[in-house]
């Protein structure tokens, strides 16, 4: 077990005893799931010739992860959680080897794609409730709030490189692009490896419904872990200002394809420094109201974002939009992880990824519906000021979590 003493924050991340093989395994992992992103919507594309075609990739993705969510988090709880996850990552390798071996020999058709991205969403659902568990093993509560921001910051890193590598790869050839995801995998898979989790002691009690659906008693019974996980859920289901930066792109701001991609990469670089920032001053206190602000400032950039009408406001709001995210992201995760007991972590977990993946898209959903009804930039303008709305909400429904002070005092079991 980690230190748990408040002096333990001040010891350099780097000499955190399995921090480094953690962040390598999640970064690779995440790095590679964006380049094989990219690789298989384009070739879905190049394959079909059809729009509605991609629309499928994400729904193929999301329905095992749904379908999945109780049975993974249960899994996560009784068994080896680090062999789960070097499970997942070998028949990921897997995966991309056959898919390049298939784009190499030309016998690829668009539902062996179909298949691979079910696949992944169903390794996924099992990946991450475990990869979650990971960093309250290794820092404690006092080093946990920097551990969870720089490993976000790696995160976002991924999220804007994979992108563009995935591009760039996918220029050299399709089955390069798949064989190099197959190797980054494998690196993944030899940083988990590498993790020295000590003894996890697996739930061995008999499965019952009560034990399978365990995670949503326990948010019910922790509400202030219920209010932080249903606060970024609506946040993000309101304000999805990035589902309609295509348009804002083409039809408002009249910037073409290279703005569509400065406007994609400004919440990501935002969310990069915000972590960043957080990774070296860390949250010391008042973390629930902080939180607040965060979405707050969320819901404000979003409508900013909708009001602006030229490239350098725009960019400056979603970054700040970004940044403000990540604020959230942090101590969500500090008090998902640090107030869940070890063995609820799995089922917390995988709850909290189907929450986070809903949001993402029922948010697109909900922006592009609310669009076509009452206009564009109408539409971003309502979902921050119905964010605005949701945090004002959650203060008075969820002052347990309002009145969350300290990260680093969060403990498990408490009434």
């Amino acid at each position: 077990m980690p230190d748990p003493s408040p002096s333990s924050s001040d010891i350099a991340l780097g000499r955190i005893r399995g921090l480094k093989p953690f962040l390598a395994g999640r970064t690779l992992s995440a790095l590679s799931a964006q380049v094989l992103a990219v690789a298989v919507a384009w070739q879905t594309y190049a394959l079909t010739h059809s729009v509605t075609a991609l629309g499928w990739l994400g729904l193929a993705q999301f329905l095992p992860m749904l379908a999945l969510v109780f049975v993974s988090g249960h899994v996560a709880d009784r068994y080896n959680r680090k062999r789960i996850v070097q499970i997942c990552q070998f028949i990921e390798i897997l995966g991309a080897l056959a898919v390049a071996a298939a784009t190499l020999t030309g016998q690829l058709a668009p539902w062996a794609l179909y298949c691979l991205v079910a696949c992944f969403g169903a390794l996924r659902s099992f990946e991450g409730p475990c990869q979650q568990t990971f960093l309250p093993a290794i820092a404690s509560p006092s080093q946990f709030p920097r551990a969870a921001a720089l490993s976000a910051s790696l995160f976002q890193t991924a999220s804007i490189v994979g992108p563009s590598l995935g591009g760039l790869l996918y220029g050299l050839g399709a089955d390069f692009c798949y064989l190099t995801c197959a190797c980054g995998f494998a690196l993944a898979l030899v940083s988990t490896s590498l993790l020295d989790l000590g003894r996890h002691v697996a739930n061995r009690a008999p499965v019952t419904l009560e034990s399978v659906f365990g995670g949503i008693a326990f948010l019910r019974r922790r509400r202030d872990l219920l209010g932080a996980i249903s606060l970024d859920l609506f946040a993000v289901l309101l304000g999805g200002a990035t589902a309609m930066l295509p348009v804002y792109a083409s039809d408002i701001l009249h910037l073409g394809p290279v703005g569509l991609g400065i406007l994609r990469a400004s919440p990501a670089l935002g969310a990069l420094l915000g972590s960043l920032v957080l990774a070296r001053y860390p949250l010391r206190r008042h973390a629930g109201p902080i939180m607040f602000a965060s979405v707050g400032i969320f819901g404000l950039a979003t409508i900013l974002f909708g009001l602006s009408h030229t490239l350098i406001p725009s960019v400056v709001a979603l970054a700040v939009l970004g940044a403000a995210d990540v604020v959230s992201v942090v101590v969500r995760g500090a008090l998902t992880q640090l107030a869940t007991p070890d063995g609820m972590r799995g089922r917390v977990s995988a709850v909290n990824m189907l929450f986070i993946g809903s949001s993402n898209q029922l948010g697109e959903f909900e922006s592009g519906m609310l669009a076509s009804a009452i206009g564009t930039e109408a539409a971003v303008v309502t979902g921050g000021i119905g964010t605005l709305i949701v945090a004002a909400l959650w203060i008075r429904m969820f002052p347990r979590l309002w009145s969350l002070d300290r990260l680093d005092t969060i403990r498990p079991d408490e009434p």
